[in-house]
Parts: C-alpha cells; sequence; structure tokens
C-alpha cells in the first residue's frame, strides 16, 4: 500500500514539474512575442563605468571620438578591473601593476594612446598598427612602417621574436611552451584583432561615442 502512495506521489510531482516547465517555457515566448528585453550579461559593463574619465581625459587632446576605442582597449587590458585598468604601469616605465588608481591609469593609458595615435599618423601606418603598438610599442610603428605600413599578424610575430631574441630572459611566456603566444612572447601578436573585435561589440551593442562615429574616428 506505501509503495503504491509513494509511486502516485512521485508521478504526481514529475506532472507538476512538466506543468511549470511548459508554463515558463510558454512566458519566455510571449515575452519574446511582446517585444520585453531579455536579460543578458554585458562584459564590457566594467569598462564602460569608467566612459566619464576616459572621455574627460581624452578632451585633454581633443580626441573624445576615441571613447569607444580605449574602452575596447581597457577591456582588452583588465575587463574594467583593478587599479590598474588599462595596464599602463610600464608604459611609465614602471613594473606591471605598479598604479593603483584607476583615474591614474587611465591618464597614462589615455596619453600612452595619443602618442602612439600621433606618431603612427606621421608614419602613415594603418589604424590596427596603432591599436598593436598600444601592446607593443612604439617601436611597433615603425617596424610596419618599414615594411609596408599595414599590420599583420604575421608583423607582429616577426617583430615580437625580434625583442625575444634580444632579451630571452625576460620574454619567455615563463617557460610555458603551450602558451599560444610561445615563442612570440613579447606582446600579444593577436592584440590588434581583439581590440578591433572589442570595437565592434561596443558599437553593436551600446553606443559610447556622442558625435563622430567610431569608422569616423579611424
Amino acid at each position: 500500500m506505501k509503495k503504491r502512495r509513494r509511486k502516485k506521489s512521485n508521478a504526481l510531482f514529475i506532472l507538476l514539474l512538466l506543468v511549470f516547465v511548459l508554463i515558463v517555457a510558454n512566458l519566455i515566448k510571449q515575452s519574446s512575442q511582446w517585444g520585453l528585453p531579455e536579460l543578458s550579461f554585458d562584459p564590457f559593463a566594467n569598462s564602460k563605468k569608467y566612459k566619464p574619465l576616459i572621455e574627460t581625459e581624452l578632451a585633454k587632446y581633443h580626441l573624445e571620438n576615441y571613447t569607444t576605442v580605449v574602452i575596447a582597449l581597457m577591456q582588452q587590458e583588465s575587463r574594467g578591473k583593478g587599479g590598474d585598468p588599462m595596464q599602463a604601469s610600464e608604459s611609465l616605465g614602471l613594473p606591471p601593476n605598479s598604479i593603483k588608481d584607476p583615474k591614474q591609469s587611465i591618464e597614462a593609458g589615455v596619453k600612452h594612446f595619443q602618442r602612439a595615435l600621433v606618431y603612427g599618423k606621421s608614419k602613415n601606418v594603418d589604424f590596427p598598427t596603432i591599436i598593436q603598438a598600444y601592446n607593443m610599442g612604439i617601436g611597433y610603428i615603425d617596424y610596419v612602417a618599414q615594411n609596408g605600413g599595414k599590420h599583420s599578424e604575421e608583423l607582429a610575430k616577426q617583430f615580437s621574436l625580434k625583442q625575444v631574441k634580444a632579451k630571452p630572459e625576460i620574454y619567455r611566456c615563463s617557460g610555458d611552451q603551450n602558451n599560444f603566444r610561445y615563442p612570440y612572447c613579447y606582446g600579444d601578436f593577436t592584440y590588434s584583432t581583439k581590440v578591433s573585435k572589442n570595437i565592434q561589440s561596443l558599437t553593436d551593442t551600446v553606443p559610447v561615442v556622442k558625435n563622430k562615429s567610431t569608422a569616423d574616428a579611424f
């Protein structure tokens, strides 16, 4: 008798569970039909919160139209986290993560980007080269200028390997041969591609540039 009651209870529970699932599925379908917003996580949220500080700093150089670009750089550098979200310590000649204040990081990061932008334009290189130079340094702009003026991951690899050979004790990917960068352990040869994807994602979702479009900035 007890076994029969247990079976009936289990069957009832399963039936109620199926009804609940069908109700939830129907509500989701109706919300889509009614055009209600779907809940989603914004992976750029931490970086976007620094938009006012980034715009203020860019305004010093009359470069506000590059706001989306700098947010995309920050996203690639740190996802907007930590005391040095622009990972700008090394641009000041300091060890990584020496900067502990996000405001100071943005100031240094924007200045580093501005230098690369101005120098890149003077050397007539393409914009992806300038983006890559944020990661690999101004020397990468000279290297690209001497090799056709257009960035490619192959050129970035060649430049990286040149730095590795000059200082193998420093640029060694921590000895990890499974690191995707190995043996190109200076910088990230895929950096410009990743930042470009971030720019595209930002442009496709929530606009962060007021007047000129990101495309106009390039």
